[in-house]
Formats: C-alpha cells, structure tokens, sequence
C-alpha cells in the first residue's frame, strides 16, 4: 500500500508541476518568486491528493471487482466475457462507418457504439450462459457423437423416491443427470429440518445423489444457476425451457405444468407401469397371501409392482406363498386388480366382489 502511494503521489507531484507552468503562461504572475512559489504549491497539493487517493482508485475498486469475481459462477464469468468479445468484435466492424457522421459525433460515435455492443454483449452472454454452454458442446462433439451424452434435469421428488438410482444402475438411463443448486438447497433444507420424516427424506435423497455419482453410465452435474420463477418447481419449468432439456421426476403436479408448457417429462411412474409384466387369464403366478379381503374367504396379495392380487379362498393360505392361477383382471382408477383362484381350484367367477381395500 506505501508503495502505491509513494507512486501516486510522484504522479501527481509531477502533474502539479506540469499544470502549474502551463497556467504561468496565460497568467500574469510575478516576480519569479512567486511563479516558483505557485508552482510548489500546486505540485504539492496534487501529491497529497495523490497519496491520500490512491487508494481510492487502485485497492477499493480491485476488491469490490474481486469481491464480484468471487461471487459470480464460472459459467456465468465465461458467458459474459464470450458476450462482451462478440459485441466488441461487431463494434469494430461498426466503428468504420461511424467515422464518417459529421463533427464530433464521427468521432465519438465508434468508442460509444463499441462500448455499448460490449456492455450489451456481456449481458447478453450472462443470460443466455446455458444455451452457449450447449452449442460449444454441439460444436465441438457433433450431434451426432452426442446421442450418448443426453441431459436431463432432476427433481426433489423423483430424486427422494430413490427408484431412479436403480434404473440408473441397470444402465437404462445414460448420458448426465443435472441437479440445479436450488434443488440442492431443497434437499439440503429437508436434512437440516425438525421434522424427522422430512429430515429422513432430505437425507435419503442426498444419499441416493452420492450413490449415483459413483455409476459409471452416468454423470452427475451440479448447475448453479438461479432461475426466474415461483418455488423449485416453477424455477425447475423455467430451466428446461431455457437448456430444452427434459425434467425427470415422479410429481403430477410439476408433470402436467411442464407438459402444458411444451416441456418433455420423463416420469418415473409411467416407466413403472409401461415395464410391469403383463398378465393374461390362466396365467400362473407366485404370490404371498398377506391379509384377508372383503368378502368371506378371500385373501390379498401384492406383486412386486404393487399390483393387487384377490385370491379366492386364499384366506387360509395367509402368511404363505402359493401358486394361483388369474381368472381376470381389472383395470380400476387406482390401478391394476388380478383375481386370481388357487392353482387346481375351480371357482364361480360371478362371487369375485372388488376388496374394499
């Protein structure tokens, strides 16, 4: 800091110098005494506001732009600064046919209108950071090598239901997973709450993130972006709009506000149902007889899918694994029903009443 200011007050001790025999010319200062007196005064006075102001214009602003370096995320330093050189670049272009506007506007006129195209740029560059990111990705891998390399963005939902890191690990889903820092912070405010059932599932989906980051088929991408919008929903919606990448989650309600908005939605749901095994009457099935239904005799069974199973007179087989064969099967709005009979048993199918369950 001494140093910077042993600089500045040379620089203005030498700039009072200068200015006070320029003014000596056009002023009718006399004798010599006192030209010299009034040059002294003025190299001095410029020298103390050089060592008191150097810090002013060197150290402050070198840590409020130090400050904002820090601050700023790296893709959004590289948008701006990509932003700032293309208008630049078009300033200079410009700056020719500007400098021929008469007076001093020909003169003014390119340094204003690069400035301007900079400033312009940069901003520019900062905003639309997520869109450069993916075109410097399609120009330098091609799209064509990039069909591997798919995106898709994650939710709470889908990343606390925790199915995903299977379907992951089956090697189904490739390519990078990208999980916005606020949904981050959503799950890392669940693992910081009191309430011990939203402190178990903010901890449950933040290990279900550490498990898939060490999969080899897919990549983990924290992105640290600050999106418009209302809640993590809404900010979720308007970053797959600006990437045009789809939104993986389990949520009805994030489904249908993304599919009104054009927004593709991987549903973990849907990929459950259009993979569970389809079943036919007189197909045989292994089930485990649970609990009793409805109706007198009846006994309940879920597949592994979760699929309700009715069994006839499967009552007395509570608590045991058996083999029965489906008579038919029900399509309801809760889902799927099989009634089924015990494997060799005949049964009147106009006694099968749905469980109330």
């Amino acid at each position: 800091m001494a140093l910077i200011r042993l600089v500045a007050a040379l620089i203005g001790w030498f700039f009072g110098f200068f200015l006070g025999a320029s003014l000596l010319e056009v002023s009718q200062v006399t004798p010599v005494s006192n030209q010299v007196l009034v040059v002294f005064l003025l190299a001095a006075a410029c020298a103390i506001l050089g060592w008191l102001g150097a810090p002013y214009v060197t150290v402050v602003p070198a840590r409020i732009v130090a400050g904002w370096i820090r601050e700023t995320s790296a893709d959004n330093l590289v948008g701006g600064a990509f932003g700032a050189g293309v208008g630049l670049i078009l300033g200079l272009f410009l700056a020719f046919p500007l400098s021929f506007l008469p007076g001093n506007l020909g003169r003014f006129a390119p340094i204003i209108g690069a400035a301007l195209l900079g400033m312009g740029g940069a901003a520019a560059g900062t905003i639309k950071r997520t869109e450069l990111g993916a075109l410097a990705r399609d120009i330098r891998y091609g799209k064509r090598d990039r069909v591997g390399e798919e995106r898709a963005l994650l939710d709470t939902s889908v990343i606390i239901d925790g199915r995903v890191a299977d379907i992951v690990k089956s090697g189904f889903i490739r390519g990078t997973l990208v999980v916005p820092r606020f949904i981050l912070d959503e799950l890392q405010h669940f693992a910081d709450a009191s309430d011990a059932s939203k402190r178990e599932r903010g901890r449950r989906g933040l290990e279900i993130l550490q498990k898939m980051q060490k999969e080899a088929t897919v990549r983990i991408e924290l992105l640290d972006v600050d999106p418009a919008g209302t809640g993590a929903d809404g900010q979720l919606v308007t970053l797959a709009r600006q990437m045009g990448v789809p939104i993986m989650t389990n949520d009805y309600g994030l489904n249908r506000v993304a599919e009104l908005q054009g927004i593709t939605v991987l549903n973990v749901n849907d990929l459950a149902k259009a993979v569970r095994p389809v079943v036919l009457p007189s197909d045989e099935l292994s089930v485990r007889v649970i609990q009793e239904g409805k109706e007198p005799g009846q006994g309940v069974a879920y597949l592994e899918d979760g699929t309700m199973v009715v069994v006839e007179n499967g009552a007395r087989y509570q608590g045991t694994e058996i083999t029965v064969t489906v008579m038919r099967v029900l399509q309801t709005v809760g889902g799927r029903m099989i009634f089924a009979q015990p494997k060799g048993e005949v049964i009147d199918i106009r006694r099968q009443r749905p469980p109330s369950h």
